[in-house]
């Protein structure tokens, strides 16, 4: 070590700099170093101003805007659309919802973003494996009659953990714990046996969606509504692998 070196001592802040601090603390503003103030939030683009887009108003028109907004999910060019000021006060007095969708609670299929949708577009109701019940059913019916939602999918997807749980403890003989045993015994009714394995499990999705679009299609308030050309309902699914939505017959 340097004998000529001045011993480094620490610097005590005054008085008055210690106030000055704690003000500019509390108020969110402390400055450091190259002037970044911590707290401060960075200046904002300026908001886009666009108004609310046309939605559709038909089941058709509906489906034509979801394979739309699937198209973009897929190749990263979402629009995020429906998110504009205008848009968040339009709907502080109403909304209307272009289609309903019933999609499992799989955090990987989140109905807005696989369809590039926004605040006001989709009404959503989720549930494992896409499982109906009374709040599910009563959900579903508030959206078609009481807000003249023209479409309405069943929403299912690749690899759902609760059609496997269902397939395997169907085979093994087991009992699942506590509720999920309620979503097994529903869904059940569904399970392909013509099929083996991975098979079997993705088989039993896609008749899950099948058997679920029928159930829906039996309700008599529903069915009315498909009679009089007002409401279509319609099974898809979601690929993780390619992101892709598909119908399902």
């Amino acid at each position: 070590m340097n004998s000529d070196q001045v011993p480094h001592r620490a610097v005590r802040a005054t008085p008055r700099a210690r106030r000055s601090l704690l003000r500019a603390a509390l108020t969110g503003t402390a400055v450091l170093g190259g002037g970044l103030a911590v707290g401060a939030f960075p200046a904002a683009a300026a908001p886009r101003t666009a108004a609310p887009r046309k939605r559709p108003t038909t089941a058709e028109e509906a489906l034509r805007e979801l394979a739309a907004g699937n198209r973009r999910w897929r190749a990263f060019c979402e629009q995020h659309p429906d998110e504009t000021p205008a848009v968040r006060q339009s709907l502080t007095t109403g909304q209307h919802p272009f289609a309903l969708v019933l999609g499992c609670i799989d955090s990987r299929v989140p109905p807005e973003l696989v369809f590039d949708q926004g605040l006001g577009d989709l009404m959503t109701v989720r549930s494992a494996g896409q499982v109906l019940d009374e709040a599910v059913l009563g959900s579903l019916a508030y959206g078609v009659l009481e807000l003249g939602i023209p479409l309405l999918m069943v929403l299912g997807h690749q690899s759902c953990g609760a059609v496997k749980a269902t397939v395997q403890a169907d085979e093994s003989g087991e009992e699942l714990p506590a509720h999920i045993q309620y979503l097994a015994d529903r869904i059940s009714p569904a399970i392909d046996r013509g099929k083996e394995g991975d098979a079997r499990i993705d088989a039993t999705i896609d008749a899950n969606i099948r058997l679920i679009r029928s159930q829906l299609s039996a309700e008599p308030d529903l069915a009315a509504k498909v009679d009089s050309g007002a409401l279509a309902i319609v099974g898809a699914r979601y690929e993780l692998t390619t992101q892709r939505v598909h119908r399902i017959s």
